[in-house]
Protein backbone atom coordinates (compact mmCIF):
# COMPACT_ATOMS: atom_id res chain seq x y z
CA UNK A 1 0.00 0.00 0.00
CA UNK A 2 1.44 3.37 -0.64
CA UNK A 3 0.69 6.61 0.99
CA UNK A 4 0.85 10.40 0.69
CA UNK A 5 0.16 12.70 2.99
CA UNK A 6 -0.48 16.34 1.55
CA UNK A 7 -1.29 19.06 4.13
CA UNK A 8 -2.31 22.57 2.61
CA UNK A 9 -1.61 24.86 5.96
CA UNK A 10 -3.54 28.46 5.62
CA UNK A 11 -2.60 30.51 8.46
CA UNK A 12 -3.92 33.67 8.75
CA UNK A 13 -1.29 36.40 10.39
CA UNK A 14 -2.14 37.29 13.62
CA UNK A 15 -5.18 39.99 13.77
CA UNK A 16 -5.32 42.95 16.04
CA UNK A 17 -5.54 40.58 19.16
CA UNK A 18 -3.16 38.80 19.66
CA UNK A 19 0.70 40.21 20.75
CA UNK A 20 2.45 39.84 18.07
CA UNK A 21 -0.19 42.19 15.93
CA UNK A 22 0.68 44.66 18.41
CA UNK A 23 4.42 44.91 16.97
CA UNK A 24 3.32 45.43 13.31
CA UNK A 25 3.07 49.48 12.35
CA UNK A 26 -0.10 50.79 10.91
CA UNK A 27 -0.07 53.52 8.33
CA UNK A 28 -2.49 56.34 6.55
CA UNK A 29 -1.54 57.01 2.89
CA UNK A 30 -2.20 59.95 0.75
CA UNK A 31 -1.30 59.38 -2.45
CA UNK A 32 -1.17 61.37 -5.93
CA UNK A 33 -0.60 60.94 -9.44
CA UNK A 34 -0.30 64.25 -11.43
CA UNK A 35 0.26 63.84 -14.99
CA UNK A 36 1.64 66.91 -17.21
CA UNK A 37 0.95 66.62 -20.60
CA UNK A 38 1.73 70.29 -21.64
CA UNK A 39 2.06 73.96 -19.81
CA UNK A 40 -1.91 74.15 -19.72
CA UNK A 41 -3.03 70.00 -19.66
CA UNK A 42 -2.62 68.12 -16.10
CA UNK A 43 -4.66 65.39 -15.07
CA UNK A 44 -4.65 63.91 -11.54
CA UNK A 45 -5.37 60.95 -9.50
CA UNK A 46 -5.23 60.82 -5.95
CA UNK A 47 -6.67 58.12 -3.42
CA UNK A 48 -5.88 57.61 1.15
CA UNK A 49 -5.43 54.13 2.04
CA UNK A 50 -5.22 52.29 6.05
CA UNK A 51 -2.58 49.67 4.89
CA UNK A 52 -4.28 47.51 2.03
CA UNK A 53 -7.78 49.43 2.48
CA UNK A 54 -8.42 52.15 0.38
CA UNK A 55 -10.42 54.69 2.52
CA UNK A 56 -11.12 57.63 0.54
CA UNK A 57 -11.32 58.98 -3.42
CA UNK A 58 -10.46 62.15 -4.38
CA UNK A 59 -12.22 64.90 -6.63
CA UNK A 60 -9.53 66.54 -8.23
CA UNK A 61 -11.34 69.74 -9.52
CA UNK A 62 -12.76 70.77 -6.27
CA UNK A 63 -10.71 69.27 -3.86
CA UNK A 64 -13.31 67.27 -1.74
CA UNK A 65 -12.56 64.05 -0.14
CA UNK A 66 -14.74 60.88 -1.31
CA UNK A 67 -15.59 58.98 1.74
CA UNK A 68 -15.50 55.04 0.74
CA UNK A 69 -16.82 53.65 4.27
CA UNK A 70 -19.35 54.81 6.37
CA UNK A 71 -16.35 55.16 9.32
CA UNK A 72 -14.00 56.95 6.77
CA UNK A 73 -14.76 60.38 8.45
CA UNK A 74 -13.15 58.86 11.81
CA UNK A 75 -14.12 60.99 14.46
CA UNK A 76 -13.79 64.10 12.76
CA UNK A 77 -16.63 67.40 12.64
CA UNK A 78 -17.45 67.97 9.14
CA UNK A 79 -16.34 71.28 9.83
CA UNK A 80 -12.49 70.25 10.47
CA UNK A 81 -12.76 67.68 7.40
CA UNK A 82 -13.73 71.05 5.02
CA UNK A 83 -10.77 72.50 6.57
CA UNK A 84 -8.28 69.70 5.86
CA UNK A 85 -9.72 69.28 2.23
CA UNK A 86 -9.03 72.95 1.72
CA UNK A 87 -5.59 72.91 3.27
CA UNK A 88 -4.67 69.82 1.16
CA UNK A 89 -5.93 71.00 -2.42
CA UNK A 90 -4.17 74.60 -1.43
CA UNK A 91 -0.82 72.27 -1.61
CA UNK A 92 -2.06 70.56 -4.59
CA UNK A 93 -2.37 73.10 -6.32
CA UNK A 94 1.04 75.09 -5.60
CA UNK A 95 2.86 71.81 -6.11
CA UNK A 96 1.45 71.49 -9.55
CA UNK A 97 2.35 75.33 -10.60
CA UNK A 98 5.91 74.79 -8.75
CA UNK A 99 6.96 71.66 -11.17
CA UNK A 100 5.19 73.50 -14.12
CA UNK A 101 7.01 76.98 -13.77
CA UNK A 102 10.49 75.07 -13.40
CA UNK A 103 9.89 72.47 -16.45
CA UNK A 104 13.19 73.84 -18.37
CA UNK A 105 15.90 74.22 -15.10
CA UNK A 106 15.13 70.76 -13.67
CA UNK A 107 15.13 69.02 -17.44
CA UNK A 108 11.49 67.85 -17.33
CA UNK A 109 10.36 66.81 -20.46
CA UNK A 110 6.66 66.55 -21.19
CA UNK A 111 4.64 64.23 -20.84
CA UNK A 112 5.73 63.45 -17.72
CA UNK A 113 4.31 62.24 -14.09
CA UNK A 114 5.14 63.25 -10.85
CA UNK A 115 4.07 60.63 -7.64
CA UNK A 116 3.63 62.09 -4.50
CA UNK A 117 3.18 59.67 -1.58
CA UNK A 118 2.36 61.05 2.01
CA UNK A 119 1.17 59.65 4.96
CA UNK A 120 2.36 58.54 8.57
CA UNK A 121 2.90 55.36 10.61
CA UNK A 122 2.04 54.11 14.11
CA UNK A 123 4.25 51.93 15.79
CA UNK A 124 2.61 50.80 19.33
CA UNK A 125 4.70 51.91 22.27
CA UNK A 126 6.57 54.00 19.85
CA UNK A 127 6.71 58.03 18.26
CA UNK A 128 4.37 57.66 14.98
CA UNK A 129 6.52 58.40 11.95
CA UNK A 130 5.46 60.89 8.94
CA UNK A 131 6.57 60.57 5.84
CA UNK A 132 6.32 62.44 2.38
CA UNK A 133 8.00 60.99 -0.78
CA UNK A 134 8.00 62.58 -4.03
CA UNK A 135 9.12 60.28 -7.70
CA UNK A 136 9.59 61.63 -11.22
CA UNK A 137 8.33 58.76 -13.71
CA UNK A 138 8.53 56.19 -10.91
CA UNK A 139 11.79 56.50 -9.39
CA UNK A 140 12.57 58.22 -6.25
CA UNK A 141 12.47 61.85 -6.50
CA UNK A 142 12.92 63.85 -3.07
CA UNK A 143 11.85 62.63 0.75
CA UNK A 144 11.07 65.03 3.59
CA UNK A 145 12.50 64.32 7.17
CA UNK A 146 11.36 67.27 9.86
CA UNK A 147 11.36 69.85 8.19
CA UNK A 148 13.90 69.16 4.91
CA UNK A 149 14.19 67.64 1.70
CA UNK A 150 16.66 65.15 0.74
CA UNK A 151 17.41 63.87 -2.72
CA UNK A 152 16.62 60.22 -3.55
CA UNK A 153 20.82 58.58 -4.60
CA UNK A 154 20.10 58.04 -7.51
CA UNK A 155 17.69 61.17 -8.80
CA UNK A 156 21.47 63.00 -9.55
CA UNK A 157 21.05 66.68 -10.56
CA UNK A 158 17.40 67.38 -10.61
CA UNK A 159 16.66 65.79 -7.29
CA UNK A 160 19.07 68.22 -5.54
CA UNK A 161 17.72 71.50 -7.79
CA UNK A 162 13.83 70.10 -6.34
CA UNK A 163 15.26 69.94 -2.89
CA UNK A 164 17.25 73.53 -2.86
CA UNK A 165 13.92 74.89 -4.35
CA UNK A 166 11.39 73.47 -1.87
CA UNK A 167 13.73 73.62 0.76
CA UNK A 168 13.38 77.54 0.49
CA UNK A 169 9.68 76.94 2.08
CA UNK A 170 10.19 77.51 5.33
CA UNK A 171 6.89 78.43 6.63
CA UNK A 172 5.16 75.49 4.36
CA UNK A 173 7.70 73.12 5.13
CA UNK A 174 7.03 73.54 9.52
CA UNK A 175 3.38 73.15 8.26
CA UNK A 176 4.30 70.03 6.88
CA UNK A 177 6.41 68.57 9.69
CA UNK A 178 3.14 69.36 11.85
CA UNK A 179 0.52 68.02 9.76
CA UNK A 180 2.41 64.36 8.99
CA UNK A 181 3.86 64.02 12.77
CA UNK A 182 0.51 65.36 14.42
CA UNK A 183 -1.91 65.94 12.62
CA UNK A 184 -2.52 62.52 10.81
CA UNK A 185 -1.53 60.83 13.40
CA UNK A 186 -4.51 61.86 15.17
CA UNK A 187 -6.97 61.27 12.01
CA UNK A 188 -5.43 57.81 11.67
CA UNK A 189 -6.59 56.89 15.17
CA UNK A 190 -9.74 58.07 14.77
CA UNK A 191 -10.14 55.67 11.71
CA UNK A 192 -9.05 52.93 13.85
CA UNK A 193 -11.33 53.69 16.25
CA UNK A 194 -14.66 54.41 14.02
CA UNK A 195 -13.85 51.59 11.86
CA UNK A 196 -12.79 48.98 14.21
CA UNK A 197 -16.11 46.68 13.28
CA UNK A 198 -14.98 46.31 9.80
CA UNK A 199 -11.16 46.06 10.42
CA UNK A 200 -11.32 43.62 13.11
CA UNK A 201 -13.02 41.11 11.08
CA UNK A 202 -12.35 37.82 9.84
CA UNK A 203 -13.90 35.65 7.29
CA UNK A 204 -12.96 31.90 7.05
CA UNK A 205 -11.38 30.49 3.74
CA UNK A 206 -12.76 28.11 1.69
CA UNK A 207 -10.33 25.75 -0.53
CA UNK A 208 -10.91 23.09 -2.90
CA UNK A 209 -8.58 20.93 -5.06
CA UNK A 210 -8.23 20.74 -8.86
CA UNK A 211 -5.71 19.19 -11.28
CA UNK A 212 -3.29 21.63 -13.67
CA UNK A 213 -2.48 20.65 -17.05
CA UNK A 214 -0.55 17.14 -17.45
CA UNK A 215 3.54 17.35 -16.58
CA UNK A 216 3.97 13.99 -18.64
CA UNK A 217 3.56 9.97 -17.76
CA UNK A 218 2.96 9.65 -14.42
CA UNK A 219 3.22 12.76 -13.13
CA UNK A 220 0.72 15.43 -12.77
CA UNK A 221 -0.23 19.09 -10.86
CA UNK A 222 -2.53 19.30 -7.57
CA UNK A 223 -3.36 22.84 -7.33
CA UNK A 224 -5.51 23.75 -3.99
CA UNK A 225 -7.43 27.33 -4.59
CA UNK A 226 -7.75 28.98 -1.29
CA UNK A 227 -10.13 32.05 -1.49
CA UNK A 228 -12.99 34.12 0.85
CA UNK A 229 -9.90 35.24 3.44
CA UNK A 230 -9.95 38.47 5.40
CA UNK A 231 -8.14 40.04 6.32
CA UNK A 232 -5.56 39.61 3.36
CA UNK A 233 -2.23 38.76 5.03
CA UNK A 234 -2.35 34.90 4.61
CA UNK A 235 0.64 32.03 4.59
CA UNK A 236 0.14 29.30 2.87
CA UNK A 237 2.00 26.23 1.80
CA UNK A 238 1.67 22.32 1.20
CA UNK A 239 2.92 20.10 4.50
CA UNK A 240 4.06 16.66 4.25
CA UNK A 241 4.47 15.94 8.07
CA UNK A 242 5.82 18.76 9.47
CA UNK A 243 8.40 19.70 6.40
CA UNK A 244 7.06 22.06 3.76
CA UNK A 245 6.35 20.41 0.71
CA UNK A 246 9.53 20.78 -1.49
CA UNK A 247 8.65 21.61 -5.58
CA UNK A 248 5.45 23.69 -4.48
CA UNK A 249 4.91 27.29 -6.09
CA UNK A 250 2.28 29.55 -5.11
CA UNK A 251 1.41 32.40 -7.78
CA UNK A 252 0.91 35.63 -6.98
CA UNK A 253 -2.50 36.29 -4.37
CA UNK A 254 -5.17 38.16 -5.75
CA UNK A 255 -6.53 41.48 -4.06
CA UNK A 256 -9.75 40.07 -3.81
CA UNK A 257 -8.36 37.25 -1.57
CA UNK A 258 -7.40 34.25 -3.62
CA UNK A 259 -4.12 31.97 -3.61
CA UNK A 260 -3.32 29.16 -5.39
CA UNK A 261 -1.09 26.75 -4.30
CA UNK A 262 0.27 24.13 -6.59
CA UNK A 263 2.54 21.08 -6.06
CA UNK A 264 3.67 18.07 -8.21
CA UNK A 265 3.22 14.52 -7.11
CA UNK A 266 3.43 11.18 -8.85
CA UNK A 267 0.30 10.08 -10.12
CA UNK A 268 0.12 6.79 -8.48
CA UNK A 269 -0.40 8.63 -5.44
CA UNK A 270 -3.01 10.29 -5.84
CA UNK A 271 -5.46 7.59 -5.95
CA UNK A 272 -7.57 9.52 -3.65
CA UNK A 273 -7.50 12.74 -2.21
CA UNK A 274 -9.74 14.25 0.84
CA UNK A 275 -10.30 17.67 1.78
CA UNK A 276 -10.61 18.88 5.19
CA UNK A 277 -11.14 22.21 7.00
CA UNK A 278 -9.61 22.92 10.10
CA UNK A 279 -11.48 25.24 12.58
CA UNK A 280 -9.42 28.54 14.24
CA UNK A 281 -6.79 28.14 16.73
CA UNK A 282 -6.17 31.03 19.34
CA UNK A 283 -5.87 33.82 16.70
CA UNK A 284 -4.50 31.85 13.92
CA UNK A 285 -6.94 29.61 11.85
CA UNK A 286 -4.91 26.39 10.07
CA UNK A 287 -6.90 24.84 6.71
CA UNK A 288 -5.61 21.71 5.33
CA UNK A 289 -6.28 19.64 2.35
CA UNK A 290 -4.85 16.58 3.38
CA UNK A 291 -4.68 13.35 0.73
CA UNK A 292 -4.74 9.62 0.88
CA UNK A 293 -3.70 7.15 -1.49
CA UNK A 294 -5.87 4.11 -1.89
CA UNK A 295 -4.72 0.47 -2.14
Amino acid sequence: MLFLQLVLLVVFLPDGDSEDAVQEPISFQITLTVSFYNRSWTQSLGSAWLDEIQTHGWDNKTGAFIFLWPWSKGNWSNVELIKLEKLLYAYFIGLRQVFQDHVRHWHLEYPFQIQLAEGCELHFGEASVGFVKFAYQGADLTSFQNTTWWPSPKGGSRAQEVCKRFNQYHVLNEEIHTFFSDTCPKFLLGLLDAGKADLQRQVRPEAWLSIGPSLGPGRLLLVCHVSGFYPKPVLVMWMRGEQEQQGTHQEQSHSKGLVFLAVMVPLVLLAGLTLWLWKCWKTQWRHQCTGFSLE
